[in-house]
């Protein structure tokens, strides 16, 4: 991922960036609700958003006058989602030419199972 994230010419994107990467984008989120996503401290997580806002992946502004800042995804950071979303599609398809695309099916299928409870992990 990373090496296709570089290759694509994102060059300033650190390993540290990649979890406000996570899918669903963090569009609209309050900070606090990215930094419960991601299960990192309230105060990493503003300083990995200070980081990325610095390099025009993410900018934080209020919706309306007076309400709280959230996070707003910008047309580079869509372009990486892009990099990630095609990545991850060519993995998925070599690992269901090397397991087979009904194993594969059923692979997905735990996965989402365990992504759709995830909030009750841990």
């Amino acid at each position: 991922m990373e090496a296709d994230i570089k290759a694509a010419g994102f060059t300033d994107i650190q390993p540290t960036h990649f979890a406000a990467f996570s899918f669903p984008p963090p569009d609209g989120l309050r900070p606090s609700q990215l930094a419960h996503r991601i299960r990192m401290s309230r105060q990493a997580t503003n300083h990995i958003i200070g980081q990325l806002e610095a390099l025009g992946y993410l900018e934080r502004r209020a919706p309306e006058e007076g309400a709280r800042r959230r996070i707003y995804v910008t047309k580079r950071a869509w372009n990486v989602a892009k990099v990630i979303h095609a990545t991850m599609l060519q993995i998925q398809a070599e690992w269901a030419a090397e397991i087979g695309p009904e194993r594969f099916r059923d692979f997905m299928a735990t996965l989402r199972a365990f992504a759709a409870r995830g909030h009750e992990v841990g």
